[in-house]
């Protein structure tokens, strides 16, 4: 019985280093991401977190910008988004 209460606790912590580590990295959107043709890293979006931009208001409009052709860098984007413009309306423009 005394061997069976660090396992528990080990497995609660897990558990919660688990939960607070994707619920800080977008892997859905990266996987969404990944299988519609567009490039960009786990680390990328874990940087867009730390730069305080939502990942999916660059990501999803580069989804569509890739699916009509056009080539967009990730750092434009974010830098647009940064600066206080709509990347959606840009993407859906271009």
């Amino acid at each position: 019985m005394e061997a069976l209460i660090p396992i528990i606790i080990i497995g609660v912590a897990v558990l919660i280093f688990l939960t607070l580590l994707f619920s800080f990295v977008p892997v859905g959107l990266w996987i969404t991401a990944y299988f519609s043709g567009v490039k960009i890293g786990l680390f990328t979006l874990v940087g867009m977190r730390l730069r305080k931009v939502i990942p999916s208001r660059i990501v999803r409009p580069m989804i569509k910008a890739t699916k009509g052709g056009i080539h967009i860098d990730v750092d434009k984007l974010e830098a647009h988004y940064l600066a206080g413009g709509n990347v959606n309306t840009v993407v859906d423009a271009l």
